[in-house]
């Protein structure tokens, strides 16, 4: 299903940009938890006041899979959404940019780093059976992408053993479509998307099958897909056709347009995209 929510009148002055949202004030962690030996092998935990154990909300941050974001981008919706009575688990990971990142780094890292609140749980009060991953822009692709773990066969690159079951996803301007976001023609992420899959999809189709949401459905987990009307990054003929396929394939799709924002909208607590994200969530932890 699709909606639209509108902006109240005067609500959206100026859109965003990427380096707008950082500057953004945020709560210091819970925790620093490190699921791994690297820098990068870390997630900010941040857990509401109260007995727990709480619902998880685990953020992955966009910035083309490269050196435009990283946690501290998203820091600061971490420290609204706790305050909203779920816990956080703000996820770093390898971008193309660091030695590792790209080809498969970067998607071992975040498979890693959501398995990762399953330990967590035995040490604070968190319920990694109530795991909503919610990205923005390539986190958005990459939470989509960690919906579909489960689904691969064992002797895929990809399988784990026992992989964190998600209750649902929360996409915002997400790359739903890594074959169609290549062709897009704009060149949003200048030669990231490349640099990640070392190839184009036309040299690394086996790849891009592993790799884009578009090619993994059914995903088998409920997902939100929110976009803003005014985004010039990721196209809105993206979300369509994805949630046209997703619906084909089965699963529970519902997308959201709205009104008056573009791309980095998504990204702040004080923006008017805010409602609609926490809305999302509320509707896959119900």
């Amino acid at each position: 299903m699709a909606m639209t929510m509108t902006l109240p009148a005067g609500s959206q002055t100026r859109l965003m940009t990427a380096t707008d949202v950082p500057k953004l004030p945020s709560a210091p962690p819970t925790a620093v938890v490190h699921y791994g030996p690297l820098p990068q092998h870390v997630a900010e935990l941040r857990v509401p006041k109260g007995k727990g154990p709480f619902p998880v909300v685990a953020i992955l941050h966009g910035g083309c899979w490269g050196e435009y974001a990283d946690i501290t981008y998203t820091a600061p919706l971490a420290s609204a959404l706790t305050k909203e009575g779920w816990a956080t688990w703000n996820l770093e990971y390898r971008g193309v940019h660091q030695e590792g990142g790209g080809w498969p780094g970067t998607f071992e890292d975040v498979g890693r780093g959501l398995d990762a609140i399953a330990e967590a749980a035995s040490r604070w009060p968190v319920d990694p059976a109530r795991v909503v991953a919610i990205g923005h822009s390539a986190g958005g692709h990459l939470a989509l992408w960690a919906a579909a773990r489960p689904g691969y066969p064992k002797g895929s690159l990809f399988h784990a053993s026992r992989p964190l079951p998600l209750a649902g996803v929360v996409s915002m301007a997400g790359i739903v479509d890594l074959n169609a976001f290549y062709e897009y023609g704009r060149d949003p992420c200048g030669d990231r998307e490349r640099r990640l899959m070392g190839g184009s999809p036309a040299q690394q189709p086996q790849r891009y099958a592993l790799a884009s949401p578009r090619e993994r459905l059914p995903l088998r987990v409920p997902q939100q897909l929110l976009w803003g009307a005014l985004d010039r990054i990721v196209p809105g003929r993206l979300f369509k056709d994805y949630e046209e396929a997703a619906r084909r394939a089965g699963d529970r799709v519902e997308s959201v347009t709205v009104e008056g924002v573009g791309h980095h909208e998504f990204g702040a607590p004080q923006g008017p995209a805010y409602h609609a994200i926490v809305e999302a969530i509320r509707r896959l932890l119900r």
